[in-house]
């Protein structure tokens, strides 16, 4: 049987909760992600920040508010005021069937991966569609 562990990303981008909305964002933008584990110093597991939650907090450009108060609001807001904390996590020995019900009861688009209380990866709905690609391929010969 798969396990999330078999198909999760391990090498995850996280940031703590002191930090701002002008990292997330910056780090959204850079690495081309859509969800970021918070964690404390020792790797610990404490929230979640997700695009959605970003876009929530900007304001948007129909109520005046030009780039440079946009990204000063950033610079002074910290994750903790905004990161979700009651977030559905998963453990890396449940079998991934289990996972794809989690996201699809609960509409989420990951599900950060935690053993011990500390964050060990992420599994995300690209990697389903990673995972159902190279079994269509294995299966299918015309599949490109």
């Amino acid at each position: 049987m798969l396990k999330v562990k078999d198909i999760m990303t391990s090498e995850v981008f996280v940031l703590h909760a002191t930090q701002t909305l002008e990292l997330v964002r910056s780090l959204m933008r850079i690495k081309h992600v859509r969800h970021v584990p918070i964690v404390e110093p020792d790797n610990t597991f404490v929230g979640l920040m997700t695009h959605r939650d970003l876009l929530a907090q900007t304001i948007s450009h129909l109520a005046d508010v030009d780039e440079e108060e946009q990204e000063y609001l950033d610079r002074n807001i910290h994750i903790i005021n905004i990161m979700k904390t009651d977030c559905l996590t998963a453990d890396p020995e449940i079998d991934v069937c289990k996972a794809i019900t989690m996201l699809l009861t609960h509409k989420y688009g990951c599900l950060p991966v935690v053993s011990d209380g500390k964050l060990v990866g992420i599994v995300t709905e690209a990697d389903f569609l990673k995972l159902t690609l190279d079994l269509l391929r294995k299966t299918e010969s015309s599949c490109v």
